[in-house]
């Protein structure tokens, strides 16, 4: 039934009216009416459903003119119409100092919201969005300088009223990309990143969350620990920075032991991969790494990495004798003849030259080299061995070879042996030979050769390691290396994204 009223107070009576004479109302539907209209004619219903018709009536009874385009539109929308709400008064509370998450660029001679720094107070407030205008702040007009807007919201305080023209863009939700990051960053010493105060800082091995990369030049991330967003350098910008930069990532010839196996001084290193993984050794700009994480699971090797002499071997023949059931490590196959007293299997596993170069060309070797005229080698087939019997592999290889051994295949924890200081390394080696644990007395040269290896190990493969350790003593890098393998069952691992999809 159609009302007709000029007047909030009478449209409620005549609703009134009309409730009670309605025809045909009988039996349950008499009943009905009654209660309605008991409930119509009660104070605190009118006094709402007047609020409500005179808000009605307040609405309609102006006129709204359309505001011109904003600049900030999207232009395949200039010919929709905008809405009557075009320009909005958005107010903030805030304490000096404190930043928004906000940057702004030049557009048109406006200040537009570049972006919105995920979990910082603009974004969880949800008031703004990038493509807005700003006017005005507190009643002022905020020019055309975003430095100087910057520093104005930043010094403000308390409530701050600014006057936007709305984008009315889609907000994008954040993404769920994990990253290892491979160099240390600090905003503060960045020349060009467009808000400092706005940076992120990390160090080379955090793990952190890209939860935006529409700008191609500077993505928003967070740690994954937690924390408010902020900007870091894309790929492609510290790709740009970094590519001219030299990288001595070459190792001397002479580092490193083979197989893990021989010792003397006359041995002739001629240490090579196999033939694939002559692409691998090209430089390679390391910025971030794409990771996952996982649940626990146990990865099916374990790969010491260090320079010669800092006790790679003995820790891993302690881990295996510790747990033989679950750790096991390859047998060394080489093309020399076997001694009368050895044993095809026991300590080497022995073919013949033709055989081994054959399988070298064919890439079956992890690594290989040369020592008084025979060949010794690491084959990839003898660690699948190992996995199939279900025991960890233990390798102490060169560096090189975890190029090869960083896939799903062998899923590797990747431990640096780091060396200690040369004082250090000099009181170890008194130590040992004191207690008769070593017969051999490293020269000052053999100390510092050492030291200097295991720094270009770490500077070159660094961004390969899992865990590092400083051996200053075996025992307890020995004890810390065992909690780590025991942390990798309990708790959950981040690995390479690759590993996964």
């Amino acid at each position: 039934m159609p009302v007709a009223a000029t007047n909030s107070e009478s449209a409620m009576q005549q609703v009134l009216d009309n409730l009670g004479s309605l025809p045909n109302a009988t039996g349950a539907a008499e009943l009905d009416l009654i209660f309605l209209r008991g409930i119509m004619e009660s104070p605190i219903v009118r006094s709402l459903a007047k609020s409500l018709l005179e808000t009605h009536d307040s609405v309609a009874s102006k006129t709204y003119e359309t505001p011109p385009p904003s600049p900030g539109l999207d232009p395949t929308f200039s010919n929709q119409p905008v809405p009557p709400d075009a320009v909005r008064m958005v107010g903030i509370r805030k304490t000096a100092g404190e930043h928004l998450g906000v940057t702004f660029r030049v557009e048109g001679g406006e200040l537009v919201i570049a972006r919105i720094l995920h979990g910082g107070m603009v974004a969880q407030q949800g008031l703004l969005h990038v493509g807005d205008i700003i006017k005005e702040v507190n009643g002022q007009p905020v020019g055309s300088d975003p430095r100087a807007l910057q520093e104005l919201l930043r010094s403000a305080s308390g409530s701050v009223i600014l006057k936007i023209l709305p984008s009315y863009q889609e907000p994008h939700l954040p993404r769920q990309v994990f990253v290892k990051c491979h160099f240390d960053y600090d905003p503060a010493r960045d020349s060009l990143i467009p808000c400092k105060e706005a940076g992120l800082c990390f160090s080379a091995g955090d793990l952190l969350q890209i939860v935006n990369q529409d700008d191609a030049n500077w993505w928003q991330a967070c740690h994954v620990e937690g924390g408010s967003a902020g900007l870091i350098p894309s790929q492609l910008l510290e790709e740009k920075r970094k590519a001219f930069v030299k990288r001595d990532l070459e190792l001397t010839p002479t580092s490193g032991t083979l197989c893990g196996s021989l010792s003397g001084k006359k041995k002739k290193r001629m240490m090579y991969l196999t033939t694939k993984n002559a692409e691998f050794d090209r430089h390679e700009l390391l910025i971030y790494e794409e990771v996952a994480r996982m649940p626990p699971f146990r990865r099916k090797t374990l790969v010491l990495i260090g320079a010669q002499g800092v006790g790679r071997r003995s820790l891993k023949n302690k881990l295996i004798m510790w747990d033989p059931d679950r750790y096991g490590t390859t047998v060394p196959h080489t093309s020399r003849r076997p001694k009368d007293s050895e044993r095809e299997g026991q300590g080497y596993s022995f073919v013949s030259r033709g055989e081994m170069e054959a399988d070298i060309r064919a890439g079956r070797y992890l690594e290989h080299g040369e020592y008084e005229g025979n060949l010794y080698g690491t084959r990839i087939d003898s660690i699948r061995g190992v996995v199939a019997a279900g025991k960890v592999c233990v390798l102490d290889v060169n560096p090189q070879a975890v190029k090869v051994l960083r896939t799903a295949e062998f899923v590797p924890y990747v431990v640096f042996i780091e060396a200690p200081d040369f004082e250090t390394l000099r009181a170890m080696n008194r130590a040992a030979l004191e207690s008769g644990v070593s017969t051999k007395q490293l020269t000052e040269a053999d100390l510092r050769r050492t030291v200097e290896e295991s720094s270009r190990i770490q500077s070159g493969y660094g961004h390969y390691f899992d865990l590092s350790l400083v051996n200053t003593n075996l025992e307890r890098t020995f004890r810390e290396l065992q909690a780590a393998m025991e942390k990798l069952r309990t708790q959950p691992q981040w690995v390479p994204v690759s590993w996964v999809y």
